[in-house]
């Protein structure tokens, strides 16, 4: 596996050449700009979401604007932005997009003590949650697009979660034409952080943050899935329930389980003093999975990761919505980027179990309450772009 070493240049320097490698719209067929069907590469193959831990161009993410939803806890968040930029920039290129108006102090946090360069991109958006409103990628021989899963806001307009999303609903089509990436338009509505795949076919998800009324309404679940499978070129989807209307995702997948590759997934086990609603689902998520095959017939391998006693944790007294989750880490080249939250036995636990999991990557532990506060986590604030397998 790839770790951090004196030719990081030059394989740098590949990585962005691989990024330009996108093929023509007209290669992928009239799956562009709505799939009808599953899109092909040239070679053919189905274009499928690959898994985090195949080898990324780069790293994207985002640069908070709004101080009407962070408050006073906007100069925070924005330090935990610079600072997962900066570490994640220690092993791949990472992309800030930034409102042209902020880009200037987004390149001065973010450049301040950087190891690497760190690009800010002038693209408007409205908050730090590019995982959810950014392409997801997928990729085949020789072939790499974005899928726009048409953002709505998490479907929050006239509750208490809303916020202003327009600039972050528009963003993935600015992007992708900005990297020159053909654009997938999905069949469904959606977001990244809600999608969770192995590579090989295989994606979880949860009933409650997709097969929703706030985002896809008339829709069943059959529907929305077989919308998933044509946009993500997958071949089998595993539903867990998950719980809607308690957080402003609906329960997203990606705090609560993760494909380490193809047959291994890890599941979020909720630390003491957890609410009894999120322990419930915890527990059928776990029956779900340990009863489940993959799209390749495999069994699934279930690693538990404990979170960490809401009592001990720094961000206690940061509001029910802090997520205390080790289970939303990003996973880099030679790296896995994962939250610490003060409760050292915990967070020793998580490291320990993470390195285990990954043998052949450096667990880097870091502090973001700031983004925690704020319900989510380094993998909602992250979005990868795939490099492009050789061509056949």
């Amino acid at each position: 596996m790839d770790t951090p070493t004196d030719n990081l240049t030059t394989s740098r320097r590949r990585l962005l050449q691989l990024g330009a490698a996108a093929v023509p719209l007209a290669a992928l067929g009239s799956a562009l700009p709505t799939a009808a069907r599953a899109a092909t590469g040239p070679s053919g193959a189905t274009l499928r979401m690959p898994g985090e831990g195949d080898r990324h161009v780069r790293t994207f993410m985002a640069w908070p604007a709004l101080s009407s939803v962070w408050r006073d806890q906007l100069p925070a968040v924005r330090r935990d932005i610079a600072r997962v930029a900066d570490a994640i920039s220690r092993y791949e290129p990472v992309v800030v997009l930034a409102r042209p108006s902020q880009a200037a102090d987004a390149r001065y946090a973010c450049g301040a003590g950087a190891a690497y360069a760190i690009d800010v991109v002038e693209i408007a958006n409205d908050d730090l949650w590019i995982r959810d409103f950014g392409p997801t990628f997928v990729v085949a021989p020789g072939a790499v697009a974005g899928v726009d899963t048409n953002f709505n806001g998490w479907g929050k307009a006239g509750t208490s979660y809303a916020q202003p999303y327009a600039n972050d609903a528009a963003a993935a089509a600015t992007l992708l034409e900005q990297y020159g990436v053909p654009r997938v338009r999905a069949g469904f509505v959606g977001e990244g952080g809600s999608l969770e795949s192995d590579g090989q076919g295989t994606v979880l998800a949860t009933v409650s943050s997709l097969v929703n009324a706030n985002r896809n309404p008339g829709m069943s679940q059959d529907q929305v899935e077989q919308a998933m499978k044509e946009a993500l070129g997958a071949d089998k989807v595993i539903w867990v329930p998950g719980l809607a209307g308690q957080d402003i995702t609906d329960c997203h997948i990606d705090c609560l389980a993760r494909f380490v590759g193809p047959g291994e997934v890890i599941l979020d086990k909720p630390g003491p003093r957890t609410e009894s609603k999120w322990v419930a689902v915890y527990e059928e998520t776990k029956r779900i999975l340990q009863g489940a095959t993959d799209a390749q017939g495999r069994r699934l391998n279930i690693t538990e990761l404990p979170g960490p006693d809401r009592e001990r944790i720094r961000g206690k007294d940061m509001g029910s919505a802090f997520l205390s989750s080790y289970t939303n880490y990003y996973t880099a080249n030679g790296a896995v980027i994962v939250p610490q939250f003060g409760h050292a036995e915990a967070d020793a636990a998580a490291y320990a179990i993470l390195q285990a999991a990954y043998p052949g990557r450096t667990v880097v532990q870091l502090n973001i309450d700031g983004i925690a506060s704020g319900g989510g986590g380094i993998h909602c604030a992250t979005q990868s772009q795939p490099a492009v397998p050789p061509a056949l």
